[in-house]
């Protein structure tokens, strides 16, 4: 267990985050044109588009359950610095290494600096397309009655995904800490004030 330590684990998950990201990325940059789909299930596409903006120790426990909580929290907190740095990465320097993805052509590597971008400017690359309910609303509806539907359209990538995962089980694992360390604050401050 020494050997995973929190610095580790995390250093062990940027890294294999940036490297299944940029290999999905790489591989659908060069391998599919713009807006070009795949058809996975009817739930799941891989469609490829690009965009250009973005995306406490407690001492009542065990010590075990600690250092659990410790490992997993820094898993999360990897898996957002690794999402986050995966998609700067395609930003600061896709522009400088592919030609430009098309609607009609698949992107190619080129001679650094000489992409279709500068530096801090390159689009990131984003695959994956889950329609997961497409329908028309009803017509009776007021403002969008007879307009086509679709339950979860965003488009992402793997970083996305990552960040997303990071930050939601932050949260519910975190939420769970600051209530109960509110609460125990709570209480010390009641038995001050008794006093």
């Amino acid at each position: 267990m020494k050997f995973l330590s929190k610095g580790r684990l995390a250093v062990a998950i940027i890294v294999l985050v940036l490297v299944i990201d940029q290999i999905i990325k790489i591989k659908v940059k060069t391998s599919m044109c713009l807006h070009e789909m795949i058809h996975v299930t009817d739930w799941f596409y891989i469609l490829f588009t690009e965009n250009r903006g973005m995306a406490f120790g407690m001492e009542i426990f065990s010590k075990l359950f600690l250092t659990s909580f410790r490992l997993v929290a820094v898993g999360y907190i990897a898996l957002i610095i690794a999402g986050a740095a995966g998609n700067i990465f395609d930003s600061v320097f896709y522009g400088l290494i592919f030609d430009e993805s098309t609607p009609y052509s698949v992107a190619h590597f080129v001679n650094f600096g000489h992409g279709y971008e500068s530096l801090f400017m390159g689009s990131v690359v984003d695959m994956f397309y889950f329609p997961l309910i497409e329908t028309e609303w009803p017509t009776w509806m007021p403002f969008v009655g007879g307009e086509h539907f679709v339950f979860f359209s965003p488009i992402f990538n793997f970083a996305d995904a990552a960040i997303s995962v990071g930050v939601a089980v932050l949260i519910v694992f975190y939420h769970k800490e600051f209530s109960k360390a509110l609460e125990n604050n709570n209480e010390k401050t009641e038995q001050e004030q008794e006093a």
